[in-house]
């Protein structure tokens, strides 16, 4: 097998991979509200479960950056795919408030191994041309995982309310076995010494994330947090706020949700590469950073299903192309601290996955409509922060990078 097709194969295979983890995250959320009321714990527990998540996935995601970059690719995802594999069994098993936390955290911790590797593993194998195009793929996979995946959840509920769990856990397990047995390591015995003899001592996340604003890519951190907490802030409340003011079904939410991912999935896999080969990774953010600012703030004022459907779709294809796009910059500018950078914008994504629901839920309580106000105003400010960005990000992306590894 030649090498292009190794590769291709390589990056079938993590797509397979991350699908799977994600398509077991997302057939769990539509009997969260049963399993909840079932273990009779209270909503302010709930948040505290998802941000135990986030927050362990903050914690340890530069360090497994910097984990993937030393031990390689391969080890640390299939490590990360065996612990998501135990969270779900014990998230469904127990009963116990502390062991329902113990296995959100453990959930976090192999987030925090996966996603970091797959992106860098996807960064090794694809050339600068391809690599809009692999990412893509990458994060149409997670796309695709949460479309499928609240519909399986629905469906296996009917067998009884942990029935779901379990599937994750045996999704998840399988997953990690294929990938052991089949994926071959993208990071050579040498380039890791080479990474490791050049790579900056920074173990401590704090530090790192202070030290981040030195970095060419700061810019690009900040706008991981910013989608990261608008797209969290936008979700949350989304489903409430439909409710509350227009009165819709659970069925009309599933299919608006699902409508905007589907679409997103597709863009990714067929013309997101075109699309930044064509345009560049910080005109296409600029605009998308814009668009979703503006549809955001649009939601509080239109009243028709048709138009709900038309905005939330825009915003939702926005985000499903900025994502990807950052991770892209990001990795371009990374070199050989793939890992390392790859592990930064896991952690500024889950300082935002943090912030998001709790401000939200904070500001819905006050008034349905502030937490869309707030979040359009904080993306047409970063919109402006990335166009006054630009040249400092070119001036510096060719050399400062240099200068870390």
């Amino acid at each position: 097998m030649s090498l292009l097709l190794r590769n291709r194969a390589a990056i079938l295979l993590l797509m397979l991979n991350i699908f799977l983890v994600f398509t077991g995250i997302g057939l769990v959320i539509p009997i969260m509200p049963t399993y909840m009321t079932e273990l009779h714990i209270s909503g302010k527990m709930v948040g505290l479960l998802v941000a135990a998540f986030s927050f362990t996935q903050l914690l340890f995601s530069p360090f497994a950056g910097r984990l993937s970059d030393s031990l390689g690719r391969k080890k640390t995802i299939v490590a990360g795919m065996i612990l998501f594999a135990l969270s779900e069994w014990l998230f469904g098993s127990v009963n116990s408030p502390v062991f329902l936390f113990a296995a959100r955290m453990i959930g976090g911790l192999s987030a925090a191994l996966m996603m970091p590797s797959v992106m860098a593993y996807a960064a090794d194998v694809t050339t600068n041309e391809e690599r809009a195009k692999g990412m893509g793929f990458i994060n149409a996979a997670i796309t695709t995982g949460f479309i499928i995946g609240p519909g399986i959840g629905g469906y296996l509920a009917e067998f009884g309310i942990r029935v779901p769990f379990y599937a994750a856990a045996i999704a998840a397990g399988a997953s990690a076995l294929i990938t052991a047995f089949i994926l071959p390591e993208s990071l050579t015995a040498e380039k890791r010494e080479q990474i490791k003899a050049s790579a900056t001592k920074q173990d401590n996340l704090f530090k790192q994330l202070m030290l981040s604003y030195k970095e060419p890519y700061f810019i690009s951190l900040v706008i991981v947090l910013v989608t990261s907490f608008g797209l969290a802030n936008y979700e949350t409340v989304f489903g409430l706020f439909v409710d509350h003011k227009f009165g819709f079904t659970p069925k009309d939410i599933a299919f608006i949700i699902t409508f905007g991912s589907i679409s997103g999935a597709v863009v990714q896999v067929t013309i997101f590469g075109w699309i930044l080969n064509r345009f560049g990774e910080r005109r296409v953010i600029s605009v998308c950073l814009l668009i979703a600012g503006l549809f955001v703030l649009m939601t509080l004022f239109v009243h028709t299903y048709f138009l709900i459907v038309v905005v939330t779709f825009i915003v939702f294809l926005s985000i499903d192309i900025l994502r990807p796009a950052i991770g892209t910059q990001l990795s371009k500018m990374a070199q050989d601290q793939q890992g390392y950078v790859a592990g930064l914008n896991s952690a500024y994504t889950s300082l935002g996955n943090i912030a998001g629901p709790i401000v939200a839920g904070a500001l819905f309580d006050v008034d349905i409509n502030y937490p869309y106000v707030m979040a359009a105003i904080v993306l047409v400010l970063c919109f402006l922060l990335s166009l006054r960005a630009k040249k400092v990000l070119q001036h510096h992306a060719g050399d400062k990078i240099t200068s870390h590894s």
